[in-house]
């Protein structure tokens, strides 16, 4: 009798056993098969980012391809009448290619003509014109520099990228959204600015603006407004 107990005993101990046994497995594979799924989730979340990025990269180059596409001719509607300017981009390729986009963006409109000196050149293109803050006219931008494409002489007309001194500015490189219109003798600005076009049709719309009345600091005391920038058709 005390053996048959004794088995049953033992029989039952070793059923024990093997349900611990089996529950330990089945844990032990429930955490190896989370690990599993979290690896997966990871590996998907960084297979989706890598493709957001291809097709922000892939979107920007569509969207650059079609800007340069537009023609490199553009007339600039202002208060005062229009130019039509020529660009340049085998001189100055960077350069234009900003200009560019920025006429496809709308950048330049309602912006003013915040420096003008008689026989020498009419200054645009600073965001900050957008305010009626003289005091930081000449120092806006959109936040980043074009190298310096320095080729072409300044002539009557030339389209030119304003910059920051040699000083601040030893490699010459310039503003990403400032211009000049030369309108008398600038070839002492020859080597050092980046020209990269010119007014081909109605230049004496900047010759109006030149001589227009402005204040000690250059700046007309009239707003002298660029109405809209766009690509000629």
């Amino acid at each position: 009798m005390k053996n048959k107990t004794f088995f049953i005993q033992l029989v039952s101990l070793l059923v024990v056993i093997t349900f611990i046994i089996i529950g330990c497995g089945n844990k032990s594979d429930t955490t190896d098969m989370t690990k599993k799924d979290n690896t997966t989730q990871t590996n998907t979340n960084n297979n989706t980012n890598v493709t957001q990025k291809r097709d922000t990269t892939k979107m920007k180059d569509t969207l650059q391809e079609k800007i340069n596409a537009e023609p490199d001719t553009v007339i600039m509607e202002t208060s005062m009448g229009n130019m039509t300017i020529e660009l340049y981009p085998k001189d100055a390729p960077l350069h234009v290619a900003n200009f560019k986009k920025l006429v496809y963006n709308k950048y330049y409109d309602g912006l003013l003509f915040h420096r003008v000196i008689p026989n020498f050149m009419i200054q645009g293109g600073d965001p900050n014109t957008r305010t009626d803050n003289k005091a930081i006219y000449g120092q806006g931008g959109p936040g980043y520099t074009i190298p310096a494409e320095i080729k072409l002489k300044h002539e009557k007309g030339s389209l030119a990228a304003a910059r920051l001194g040699d000083a601040q500015n030893p490699k010459r490189e310039s503003s990403g959204s400032q211009f000049y219109i030369v309108t008398g003798e600038a070839s002492h600005l020859d080597g050092q600015y980046t020209v990269f076009g010119k007014v081909i049709k109605g230049y004496d719309v900047a010759d109006k603006i030149q001589n227009v009345k402005r204040d000690a600091s250059d700046d007309p005391i009239d707003k002298v407004v660029i109405k809209k920038v766009y690509f000629a058709k």
